[in-house]
């Protein structure tokens, strides 16, 4: 009996989600509550990961790493050759077609309202003017050094500041290329430091300094900085590896008063929202999330990668919001320093759809029942409420009727479709509603993909 209760405990342990098993803890400083407000009426933001390793088109960093996964096996089997030549793309890396306000541009145009850039990914190549390292694309090893926009980061975050949105500074806390992280004394059989921290504690906290002062660089020098997003969850006290993030966030809250941190996959005081990686939740969260996803397949660059359709990156827009959510779209440009046709076609496609619909998405909250069926639900502070419709994949034309289950206008209330003057006829169905769509509007939609009621409810 017993054996089958203690079996009947870890089934269940085994059902709860991440934030059952590890609860949120809402931040408390007035300045940080104030600014998270602020970043979840963004909605949309754009991810770039972006180093040495676009030039072979690979999964970014991961390959150095000894674990078994087919994701990020090795093109030379021997795996010192291999390390030794990976570091020396940095003699190689020069994006002469790097144009930051490009990119912004073309960001601003789809209606994204953040940027979040990798400053430095787990292999420590830094695409930042670190004095901290010479490994780094402004070293002049690297044939980019000598190029006016060489400072990568410092020229994307002014360039995307220039168009109006927040600067967000992607960090990994591991750096596998650090000497006081991965020893060259000792072998590296996983993604963790590879010596024992407190036989060499003097080492590790070379290693915490070096931290600390990269990030105080990132702090101090690039003008404002609105998210600092901190990557390798597994450099965290409970994993032993401890590079004491209270004296981290003092230091750079002095200099960004109000920062958001986003120590991801580490519970607690500094993981102030959560970021579910290539998946939307089922429902909403009961606190501040982003979901972090791909635009194509692979996070890096990778030649002829195949891009999600605009469709479905609304539709996923749209799904996320409802929910309460942000959506942080990743793109990785090419060795060059250029984006893919394809990824600028997306993102004209989806900024042809915010400019009809945008109201729907910026400054909502979820409300329920957030999705039914084919339509989704949001919500602004003042009662409107809309209905954002999914379109199907050849549904090119609107239907005559739309069909809105699990909600009902109060009497009186006026629906409008976004992109179209004047009023809709509606009327109630039992428990539900449904809205009448104007001939013209039929075979003549205000846009693709997903159309959009408003509804200003009438207080009874």
């Amino acid at each position: 009996m017993k054996k089958i209760t203690i079996l009947f405990v870890l089934m269940a342990l085994s059902t709860l989600s991440p934030a059952q098993e590890n609860p949120y803890l809402p931040e408390t400083e007035p300045a940080v509550v104030q600014k998270l407000e602020e970043w979840k009426d963004l909605k949309f933001g754009l991810l770039m990961h972006w180093g040495t390793y676009s030039q072979w088109g690979i999964v970014e960093s991961w390959s150095l790493c000894s674990e078994d996964e087919p994701w990020c096996t090795r093109k030379i089997k021997n795996y010192t050759d291999y390390c030794r030549t990976y570091t020396n793309l940095k003699t190689t890396f020069n994006p002469v077609w790097f144009d930051p306000d490009k990119w912004a541009i073309a960001a601003a145009g789809a209606g994204m309202k953040y940027v979040v850039f990798t400053t430095k990914h787990h292999d420590g190549f830094c695409m930042f003017d670190t004095h901290q390292t010479d490994y780094k694309i402004t070293d002049p090893g690297c044939p980019f050094h000598a190029n006016p926009k060489a400072n990568v980061a410092k020229e994307i975050f002014d360039a995307f500041r220039r168009k109006g949105l927040w600067a967000g500074a992607y960090f990994s806390k591991p750096d596998w290329h650090s000497n006081d992280y991965w020893a060259e004394e000792w072998a590296t059989p996983n993604r963790n430091v590879n010596y024992d921290i407190k036989k060499y504690p003097n080492r590790w906290q070379r290693f915490c300094t070096y931290t600390y002062n990269q990030i105080e660089e990132l702090m101090s020098q690039y003008g404002r900085i609105d998210i600092l997003w901190l990557d390798g969850g597994w450099v965290n006290p409970a994993n032993n590896q401890d590079i004491n993030m209270p004296a981290i966030a003092g230091m750079a809250r002095k200099y960004q008063p109000g920062l958001i941190i986003v120590d991801r996959e580490v519970p607690g005081k500094y993981e102030n929202y959560r970021t579910p990686e290539q998946q939307v939740p089922a429902a909403p969260l009961d606190y501040p999330w982003e979901t972090c996803m791909t635009m194509a397949t692979s996070w890096s660059y990778v030649p002829g990668d195949v891009y999600k359709p605009a469709r479905h990156l609304i539709h996923l827009l749209i799904d996320i919001v409802a929910k309460g959510g942000n959506f942080l779209l990743n793109i990785g440009p090419s060795p060059e320093g250029e984006l893919a046709d394809t990824a600028y076609a997306r993102l004209k496609e989806i900024g042809d759809w915010m400019k009809v619909n945008g109201e729907s998405i910026y400054k909502t909250r979820p409300i329920n029942p957030y999705k039914s069926g084919k339509n989704c639900f949001t919500s602004l502070t003042d009662g409107t409420i809309y209905v954002l419709y999914l379109a199907d994949e050849k549904e090119t034309e609107m239907p005559s009727l739309i069909e809105v289950k699990g909600f009902q206008p109060s009497k009186g209330s006026t629906i409008e479709l976004l992109g179209r003057k004047g009023f809709l006829k509606w009327e109630i169905t039992g428990n539900d509603f449904r809205i009448k769509v104007p001939p013209d509007c039929i075979h003549h939609p205000p846009c693709k993909y997903a159309w959009v009621f408003k509804i200003r409810m009438k207080l009874n």
